[in-house]
């Protein structure tokens, strides 16, 4: 599973209509470069596969500014939502996934209900404890690595990472229930994406005017 595309995603839908830079700067702005593989071609890449999936719908609107060809605008439809939702809710359910998809799915976290985003992270320590248990099939952390010679580490580099991130899914539940951020339906959003004029602080560099 690729956080990619529920990073362009979550981005568009934020905008309502973006085009590609627009996408681009605020994954930069997030730090999405950083800690996925939201380079500057896989954004542009899955803007144009989704909008031929059907996920996206283009407009054309003025051309660019240096004299290119029109500059194109992606908006999500009703399909591209539905797969928004499914992408996000598995990022926050499923353990077996790369780090990007799962702090993908926090940066989305409040386009759901309180409730709703507290029931899927516990689904997640759910599937944690159950993964650990299956390690300790053939592990028993109490007698340390050692006892599987030098691979042991690995699987107790594992249990010590499940430990670890239910302590951390448990205590993000404790600061959502404890009225922590605001949720789908609660009031303002938190807004985290630039304006067209405002300067990017984190940008990789200088960029074209975006013609795509």
């Amino acid at each position: 599973m690729s956080a990619i595309r529920l990073l362009v995603l979550g981005a568009v839908r934020q905008h309502g209509r973006a085009h590609g830079y627009q996408v681009r700067n605020d994954l930069e702005f997030w730090g999405a470069h950083e800690w996925s593989n939201a380079k500057p071609g896989s954004i542009y890449h899955a803007l144009k596969q989704m909008a031929k999936q059907g996920l996206l719908v283009e407009h054309e609107v003025a051309p660019s500014t240096v004299g290119g060809p029109p500059r194109v605008e992606y908006e999500i439809n009703d399909k591209g939502t539905e797969e928004y939702f499914t992408l996000l809710r598995q990022a926050l359910t499923s353990y077996d996934q790369k780090m990007d998809m799962l702090s993908a799915g926090i940066g989305f976290i409040v386009d759901l209900p309180r409730a709703e985003a507290v029931a899927l992270l516990r689904q997640r320590i759910a599937a944690l404890e159950q993964w650990r248990a299956s390690v300790t099939e053939y592990y028993t952390p109490e007698q340390g690595p050692e006892q599987l010679g030098h691979i042991g580490e690995i699987m107790n580099m594992w249990i010590h990472s499940a430990d670890s991130e239910a302590a951390w899914t448990h205590g993000l539940i404790d600061r959502i229930q404890g009225g922590a951020y605001v949720f789908a339906g609660e009031g303002e959003p938190f807004v985290g994406v630039l304006a067209d004029d405002e300067p990017n602080p984190f940008a990789t560099g200088p960029h074209p005017a975006d013609s795509r």
